[in-house]
């Protein structure tokens, strides 16, 4: 039998062991770059345990903030720098609201505190600000919804505990809000880290291909026991299915002398640009098409641009440059796309902090896109990148059929539900970049980790009320300018 080499697979791969013997013959197959050994030599699982050793999962539940530590008010006068000023104030007021806003708008004081908390050092994909807020319904390709993580401006590879224990955090705080007990507030952020501990473990015992497409949108609910949920989900698909561009353009345009749309102002929130930086951001969609697959380019080539507005994004985002851009097809029928600016992650310094090695320098729309399409099952099909003005950006479709679930607004026996829903879609997102073997072999059988992150989480909702306190306190004084209502 003619032995196959390297060379006829990939031009980098070594040979391997002897993979198989028939009839005294036997086929060398090629290791190849990027692909597992076989058979393998110990097991994710087991490395897993071991680093319970090190780290063990009680030790989640610590919360040590050191002395160093910005004040909250600093730490969002920092995170305002660079955005547009005349548009801060809104963001400042939007998280003066409630503790939950507040930590809506403060993932990087959070990383700075997470980066000083213990870590297995298990790196995954991870979303940088997985609040309750940030998991939602959008469509597929085919008119389907799908739920999933919705936000992914600080996305990094980093640890998954992290976001593991935002989420929880969140819950906590979402709950309060909600005027739950405080048991029920614990059992949401216990829920959800239980969840996404029996998730890791069932995608641990499936194929791989299997887990890779694990837990579809029909398959959530019962998976996670999550039947109090039904009605609210119910309701918010269906708004979903009618959140369209058609729908935001009928709402948001006028029809102009030559047959074609154009936006109408509706400050602060909706309003026209000058011609000029109209110009630049429909120029910038040249880049943006080399930025998708080719198979994209004809739908795209089907449509003409019509107008572009600058349009205030949500809190986090608040004072970025935003643009929404107007094209029809040949039937006067809406396309309209989402073009936001892109800045590093919030969580890059901290982890660097943590002895994590910083991520290559790189186009930031790329890095959020691509860290999106890592975590998601499914993707927009027309998610890409470009820059305006030298500024990076990613672009998007902007209304595709979104519906989001308020967790604050929830009736108090829907709490628990809705943790443990958020808990499988973060699970089964973290899979995607990290073994689930080896985390589900860390984070074991029985509730000693959700029982940590709980602590931890109720720790953290505590520190945000005060840190929200302060701002609201500053805002009172006069520190900094806020804008309530908007």
């Amino acid at each position: 039998m003619t032995e196959v080499s390297a060379e006829t697979v990939v031009g980098d791969a070594v040979p391997a062991r002897q993979a198989a013997k028939s009839a005294g013959d036997a086929r060398r197959v090629p290791r190849v770059r990027g692909f597992a050994d076989w058979p393998a030599e110990g097991t994710p699982k087991e490395e897993g345990r071991a680093l319970r050793r090190s780290v063990p999962r009680s030790a989640h539940a610590a919360l040590d903030l050191d002395g160093d530590r910005p004040d909250a008010v600093s730490a969002v006068e920092e995170s305002g720098r660079g955005r547009i000023p005349e548009l801060t104030p809104i963001r400042v007021g939007r998280m003066a609201a409630t503790p939950f806003a507040f930590l809506r708008g403060t993932a990087g004081l959070m990383a700075y505190d997470l980066a000083r908390t213990p870590m297995t050092r298990i790196r995954a994909q991870i979303c940088g600000d997985a609040h309750a807020a940030n998991f939602g319904l959008y469509g597929d390709a085919r008119g389907g919804l799908v739920m999933d993580l919705n936000d992914f401006d600080e996305t990094v590879s980093g640890p998954w505990e992290w976001d593991l224990k935002r989420l929880a955090a969140s819950l906590v705080l979402a709950a309060r809000e909600a005027g739950a007990d405080e048991d029920t507030c614990r059992k949401a952020a216990h829920d959800a880290a239980g969840a996404y501990r029996r998730t890791m473990r069932l995608l641990a015992r499936l194929p791989v291909l299997d887990a890779w497409n694990a837990i579809a949108d029909e398959e959530l609910v019962s998976h996670t026991d999550a039947h109090d949920l039904l009605g609210t989900l119910e309701r918010v698909s269906e708004k979903a299915r009618a959140n369209t561009s058609g729908r935001f353009a009928a709402k948001s345009t006028e029809p102009t002398e030559d047959g074609g749309r154009r936006f109408v102002d509706a400050a602060p929130v909706l309003r026209r640009v000058p011609d000029a930086e109209a110009a630049a951001v429909a120029a910038s969609l040249e880049e943006y098409l080399t930025s998708l697959s080719e198979d994209r380019l004809p739908l795209l080539a089907r449509h003409a641009v019509h107008d572009v507005a600058f349009r205030v994004v949500g809190t986090g985002s608040v004072g970025t440059r935003s643009y929404v851009v107007l094209l029809l097809d040949h039937r006067g029928e809406p396309l309209v796309l989402q073009v936001k600016e892109t800045r590093p992650s919030a969580l890059v310094p901290h982890l660097v902090s943590a002895g994590f090695e910083a991520p290559e320098a790189g186009h930031e729309g790329r890095r959020v896109v691509m860290g999106q399409k890592r975590m998601q099952v499914v993707s927009d099909i027309l998610l890409g990148w470009t820059s305006v003005d030298g500024l990076p950006f990613q672009v998007r479709q902007f209304r595709n059929r979104k519906g989001s679930v308020d967790p604050a607004a929830l009736a108090v026996d829907q709490l628990d539900d809705y943790g443990r829903m958020t808990g499988a879609l973060l699970a089964r997102a973290h899979a995607h970049s990290a073994d689930p073997r080896l985390v589900a072999g860390y984070c074991g059988k029985n509730e000693e980790l959700d029982e940590a992150i709980t602590a931890f989480a109720v720790a953290y909702a505590d520190r945000t009320e005060a840190d929200h306190a302060q701002l609201v306190a500053a805002v009172r004084s006069g520190r900094i300018a806020a804008e309530v209502g908007v």
